[in-house]
């Protein structure tokens, strides 16, 4: 059928936007999608989409913040379809406010969602491979984490969201060195599509707006599925630790953090002489890219 037949996926957040595209590009080349959302209706209906297409797909509700039931959703995968291949982390929520307003609760609920988030379902699906690979049994599994253009550089009204996504990056760089010696790769993609929560304000809703006329949908979600869906195939086996950047046909790699060759005194700098440091180290650095929104 496709660059996935057989591989056994799990989707989080995958009752609508980004997730449910993801879900249905995955089925229609071949994966076996356990659809996880908390919302079971709408988890439901993309099920029904994928198997009237046919795919193949179930429907799975597992809290993806809750670490004991998240590994409900690496049992059902398996005992549904034999194994797993594909871990995809993609659910998130917003609670966009300014620093100096944020509360507890909506630092803590993006934490939750996002950054722990991305942690349990895998927590499980590593202990899965890593028993497999311990056992002599060959792994080709994936980790696929979601991270933002807002965690790379700084989002103006996001800094819980931003603090977020930037953990995931720096998680990925670490399940990729670490997780490489049982056959598991770890990659993550910044997307920039229309979904629910970017089309929440007026003016981002028309610019994302689908072309009535035929043309090239940028913005639709599938643009980043497509990625997603080469990344979980078996060509992408020695492709680990990047950070990808998806929106409409363009697809980069985010360059990290790098140490510069920077300026060595040989001794220890007096407070006063920091300074003359400073002025040499700004003179020759690269400008990283503004915070969006600045």
């Amino acid at each position: 059928m496709g660059i996935l037949d057989n591989r056994v996926v799990i989707i989080t957040g995958a009752g609508g936007g980004l997730g449910a595209a993801h879900a249905r590009v995955f089925a229609s080349e071949g994966a076996c999608v356990l659809v996880n959302d908390i919302n079971r209706d709408a988890a439901q209906k993309v099920v029904d989409e994928i198997v009237a297409a046919g795919g193949r797909a179930v429907v799975n509700t597992s809290d993806i913040t809750n670490y004991a039931d998240s590994e409900n959703a690496v049992k059902q995968a398996i005992e549904t379809y034999g194994d797993l291949h594909v871990v995809l982390n993609n659910a998130g929520v917003n609670r966009d406010r300014m620093f100096a307003s944020m509360t507890e609760a909506e630092w803590d609920t993006i934490m939750a969602v996002h950054l722990k988030g991305h942690f349990c379902i895998s927590s499980h699906a590593v202990h899965y491979w890593r028993d497999q690979a311990k056992a002599g049994h060959k792994v080709d599994a994936r980790i696929i984490n979601t991270t933002s253009g807002a965690g790379l550089q700084g989002s103006i009204g996001q800094s819980n969201y931003a603090a977020a996504k930037a953990g995931i990056a720096a998680l990925t760089l670490n399940q990729a060195a670490e997780l490489r010696r049982y056959g598991i790769t770890a990659n993550a993609v910044a997307p920039a599509a229309r979904t629910g929560m970017t089309t929440a304000v007026e003016s981002m809703a028309t610019r994302m707006a689908k072309p009535e006329d035929g043309s090239f949908d940028y913005w639709a979600p599938e643009n980043v599925s497509s990625l997603l869906a080469w990344l979980a195939s078996a060509e992408a086996a020695g492709i680990s630790g990047r950070v990808f950047e998806s929106e409409g046909g363009k697809i980069s790699i985010a360059d990290g953090w790098r140490t510069t060759q920077g300026v060595d005194k040989g001794a220890r700098w007096l407070p006063a002489e920091v300074g003359e440091a400073m002025q040499a180290l700004l003179a020759a650095e690269v400008p990283a890219q503004p915070v969006y929104g600045a």
